[in-house]
């Protein structure tokens, strides 16, 4: 009698509870449960990027500038206070600097999160300066004309353009030719370097310097750089007193006057 009792409530509490779970159901709620887990994990994300108030831009910081001012590159840059961090085009700023301050070499666009913006800005040093109608150009190592300015720095040597229209200016053009004039600059030792105080350029193989106290170099193309500094230096040595050098044919300088 007692156990008739206990098997008729085991099939009431069966009945009650329902059939058995199947594990192709229990792993379709599984399923089902994870996906809402990603989903609303995945807008969570999306709202703390875009939409909350706590990863906005509140500052650009600006470092490594020297004659641009920090103002200068923030307006440059355009960043507007408040924009989603996420969703800054680092390139595009990078472009807008380059393309609104020529004196900028090169500049480094890097989220600081979580609410800054950081310009690491490189300018561009001039090697060269050239004058015109009582403003000065300045020029970088590549050559680029990349600034005006109305007194020359210390220090830069000047560039004289003598080039007669011919040929030779039509094939390099200008461009070119300010190019050889600031390799050229490059590639003159230190020890002369610091005497030059201009740099003329008759035409793409005939470029001279003139260092103080009236000394001149003929240095010829802007080839064979490195083998004419190699030159120039043994000859100031050998013949200090020299006032002119000619190291156009490096296998063959020579040096005159005193």
């Amino acid at each position: 009698m007692a156990g008739q009792m206990t098997a008729e409530r085991g099939e009431r509490q069966q009945l009650e509870s329902g059939p058995p779970r199947s594990p192709r159901v229990h792993r379709r709620r599984m399923l089902i449960i994870l996906f809402l887990a990603v989903v609303l994990t995945g807008g969570g994300s999306i709202w703390l990027l875009y939409g909350s108030p706590w990863l906005r831009v509140e500052r650009v910081s600006v470092t490594g500038t020297d004659v641009l001012t920090r103002a200068q590159v923030r307006e440059a840059a355009g960043v507007r206070l408040g924009t989603p961090l996420i969703s800054l085009d680092t390139d595009a700023i990078e472009a807008r600097l380059r393309r609104k301050l020529p004196r900028i070499d090169s500049v480094d666009v890097s989220r600081s999160w979580p609410r800054g913006i950081g310009l690491k800005v490189t300018e561009r040093t001039p090697v060269l300066i050239l004058g015109d109608g009582g403003k000065f150009t300045e020029v970088d190592r590549e050559g680029v004309r990349f600034a005006t300015v109305s007194a020359p720095p210390k220090g830069v040597p000047a560039l004289e353009l003598t080039v007669e229209r011919s040929a030779a200016t039509t094939r390099f053009g200008t461009g070119r030719l300010i190019g050889a004039a600031a390799r050229v600059v490059q590639d003159v030792p230190a020890a002369v370097a610091r005497d030059m105080r201009t740099v003329t350029v008759r035409s793409y193989d005939s470029i001279s310097l003139e260092l103080s106290g009236g000394r001149t170099v003929e240095w010829g193309s802007s080839e064979k750089g490195r083998a004419k500094a190699v030159a120039l230096s043994a000859l100031v040595k050998a013949a200090s007193g020299a006032r002119h050098f000619d190291v156009s044919v490096p296998s063959a300088p020579a040096s005159s006057g005193s």
